[in-house]
């Protein structure tokens, strides 16, 4: 009796263990293949030994069975410049994973690129190789390397940044008082989140049209392209004169260019020409009691004001578009003007106490630009009867309300007022395009006064090679019929 119930014993654990047993099947077919959410891994350009974004791979088992992966493993192995993380396992090999029917892992990328010494991108390549009975497959992993030069909180004295190769700065550079940092033509400054430059001396940017000076965040990849608050942005003081940029692209920062400071004496000066400053979060110009003096420049969608001149000053703008189309980057719409001018400005600080700021506004003059934007009222004028307040445009696009009064001839001549005079830009979202199309009410209507001290716009063309000058930054020349 004793001895059957043994043998009955036996039988029914090796059952149990056959039942195991195929709970634990894989597939086994030699033809087994994963398949994979992309066929190569690839990285846009990064910044040598900084590490890059993280980029997905998502690993599908396609089968009713469970798959085995025998190992995962990074081609160049412990010295690769790729890194993995597979299903929250950090290591470049892995061992015996599971996919069950059906299902899918996730293996998360970085790459980290060394230098080579050299201003050209260099190309870093690796792969991972997946081993499932015995068939392997094998996923390139390519990235753009980019050498650079180093500023971290650093104070500069006279030096000159050459193209040889991009700056990345890292919390802040300061030009010392009684210093010029100049920047020669095709030099890339990049900036790390929070840094910013700081201008106590003077800045001379000397870009070309064909050469242009750009002003960026150090995130490359293409989904950060228009995104703003990446970095600080550039800080003129007050007491900093003979500034200067000229062909310069100044890009997604919180503020852009300020020129001037509330809390020191004296005033900040600057020269734009053929200059861009796009994708800020807060303001592209922020200038206080200070001197600007601006032609062929653009300056667009920005959180709350494109150009914001506040405690009086001296503003020239010839042949500038001013354009904000701000969305997408906020849950709050955009309420401010595109265009602020004031004498005054108050605040609150952090004890609580209201302050207030007047200066005189000497000037403030408008000549063939455009001021535009989603908004109904794009031009907001903020006047303390104490202080001037001396402000013209003339031959002008305003976007205000039909009921803005545009009647005093000390402050407006030949406006062009409301949404239907739509500048009709190129392409306002993605490309940020501002030259104007074929239809554009701008063409031909500019003051000759303004474009023989321009003749020519921000792309060379000639403002004197057609029936009249447009309004903006941009001359459209229409091909003649053959």
């Amino acid at each position: 009796m004793v001895r059957n119930l043994l043998q009955i014993g036996v039988v029914l654990l090796g059952f149990l263990f056959i039942l195991s047993c195929e709970d634990e099947r894989y597939l086994n077919s030699p033809d087994a293949q994963l398949r994979f959410s992309a066929d190569t891994v690839m990285f846009d350009t990064v910044f040598s030994t900084i590490g890059s974004t993280t980029r997905l791979l998502k690993v599908f088992n396609p089968y009713k069975d469970k798959l085995l992966i025998s190992s995962i493993k990074v081609g160049g192995g412990e010295f690769s410049s790729f890194r993995l993380n597979v299903n929250g396992i950090a290591g470049n090999e892995i061992y015996d994973l599971e996919i069950p029917p059906n299902d899918s892992i996730f293996i998360f990328v970085e790459v980290t690129v060394d230098p080579n010494g050299q201003n050209l991108p260099m190309v870093v390549k690796d792969s991972i190789r997946f081993n499932v009975n015995f068939n392997e497959q094998v996923i390139p992993l390519i990235a753009w390397g980019q050498d650079f030069h180093l500023v971290k909180s650093a104070t500069l004295k006279n030096q000159t940044w050459e193209n040889d190769k991009p700056y990345l700065v890292y919390n802040y550079a300061y030009v010392d008082t009684l210093s010029t940092l100049t920047i020669a033509p095709g030099t890339r400054i990049y900036f790390h989140k929070g840094a910013g430059l700081y201008v106590k001396g003077n800045i001379v940017v000397n870009g070309t049209r064909d050469n242009p000076v750009m002003f960026l965040a150090d995130r490359l990849e293409e989904a950060y392209k228009n995104i703003p608050d990446q970095w600080n942005g550039i800080l003129l003081f007050s007491g900093s004169k003979g500034n200067e940029f000229t062909h310069a692209q100044i890009r997604n920062a919180n503020i852009g260019l300020q020129v001037g400071t509330i809390e020191h004496e004296g005033f900040a000066t600057v020269t734009l020409a053929n200059t861009k400053i796009e994708n800020m979060a807060y303001a592209g110009i922020f200038a206080l009691k200070s001197k600007i003096s601006a032609y062929n420049s653009v300056i667009a969608n920005c959180g709350f004001y494109a150009v914001a001149l506040l405690v009086g000053g001296e503003y020239e703008f010839y042949h500038t578009t001013i354009a904000n189309f701000w969305g997408g980057f906020s849950r709050k719409p955009r309420t401010t003007s595109s265009l602020a001018i004031s004498n005054v400005l108050e605040y609150t600080n952090s004890d609580g106490k209201t302050l207030v700021f007047l200066g005189d506004l000497n000037k403030a003059h408008f000549g063939n630009s455009i001021i535009f934007g989603n908004n109904n009222l794009e031009l907001e004028l903020g006047k303390n009867k104490e202080k001037l307040f001396n402000y013209y445009f003339d031959h002008c696009i305003l976007q205000v309300p039909d009921t803005f009064n545009t009647s005093d001839k000390n402050h407006y001549n030949n406006i062009l007022k409301g949404s239907k005079f739509d500048p009709k830009f190129v392409d306002i979202n993605k490309n940020l395009n501002f030259e104007l199309d074929t239809l554009s009410p701008a063409k031909d209507v500019g003051s000759s006064v303004y474009s023989k001290m321009f003749p020519f716009d921000m792309k060379g063309m000639d403002r004197t090679a057609d029936k009249g000058p447009d309004l903006g930054a941009y001359e459209r020349i229409e091909k003649k019929p053959k």
